[in-house]
């Protein structure tokens, strides 16, 4: 099969998702195979066969896992309870969340330059969540976020702005091989800008299993600060780098979403992938 058709499958797939997600928040759970496919210009056929090779399970499944309670039952069914030992230092490597990691923050003084002196490479590229910008330095992805919902000139402005100094290169040649690591399961590097206390959030979220959840609450007690639920907020939302960070399995305690700062229909799709791959796996 082509290069290019294998690069524009994702994003592909991730475009019908993202369009059953509206019309299943318009038209509920009980919308047919057929009625999801014809309103989306698909045979029943391509529909189910798009969906099952995106997920692994049926569109009926699937729709399952998109209803907007489906937080309320990962909360209660797959909850995971973090350990503030785990949640300890400023960087660590090993297996976390079902994908090699080597990570590396920043020093106190590389932080305090914003970047100054340090070359970052970028590229846009196909995901199973629909385009990502990727950056990367020699050490690693510094930055990775989801174009669908805000557009390619704020996730650009939104990524620079977290390295003010530094010098931007776009190479997409250059960064690929990390990101085909980074959606393939390979030894993603990753090179983190953040202050000491977002760095621990960012380090609790890691102990988070995919396919499972945790709360802001719980983040905050697991990292010693169990009254900072807000600032634990503010930092979740400022993880640079998506999905490998997996923010999108921080919830609030009631059972809703929460925020997410990419788009909440992406952190929907993310957590139902996630979960249903998990069934799968389980079952």
């Amino acid at each position: 099969m082509p290069d290019t058709l294998q690069q524009e499958r994702p994003a592909y797939h991730y475009a019908v998702i993202d369009r059953a997600i509206r019309l299943i928040d318009a038209g509920g759970p009980g919308l047919t195979l057929d009625d999801l496919a014809g309103q989306m210009g698909m045979s029943p056929a391509h529909f189910q066969r798009v969906f099952s090779q995106w997920v692994g399970v049926s569109p009926k499944r699937y729709q399952q896992y998109l209803t907007l309670d489906h937080a309320r039952r990962l909360l209660a069914e797959r909850f995971t309870v973090l350990d503030a030992s785990l949640a300890t230092g400023l960087s660590g490597s090993g297996r976390l969340h079902d994908l090699f990691l080597r990570w590396e923050a920043m020093s106190p003084g590389d932080y305090a330059r914003a970047g100054a002196g340090l070359t970052i490479r970028w590229g846009y590229f196909a995901s199973p969540f629909g385009e990502t910008l990727v950056m990367a330095t020699d050490r690693g992805i510094c930055g990775m976020g989801f174009t669908e919902e805000m557009g390619r000139a704020a996730a650009m402005a939104d990524l620079c702005g977290r390295w003010p100094k530094a010098v931007f290169v776009e190479d997409a040649g250059a960064v690929a091989p990390l990101v085909e690591d980074a959606f393939g399961g390979g030894a993603a590097a990753l090179h983190m800008i953040g202050a000491p206390f977002q760095i621990k959030v960012w380090e609790a979220l890691l102990r988070v299993p995919s396919g499972h959840v945790t709360s802001y609450s719980q983040i905050a007690g697991a990292i010693g600060h169990p009254t900072a639920v807000r600032a634990v907020g503010t930092a979740v939302g400022r993880n640079p780098v998506s999905w490998l960070i997996p923010c999108h399995r921080a919830l609030r305690k009631s059972g809703g979403l929460g925020g997410y700062h990419w788009g909440l229909p992406v952190k929907r799709a993310m957590l139902a992938w996630e979960a249903a791959r998990a069934d799968v796996t389980e079952g």
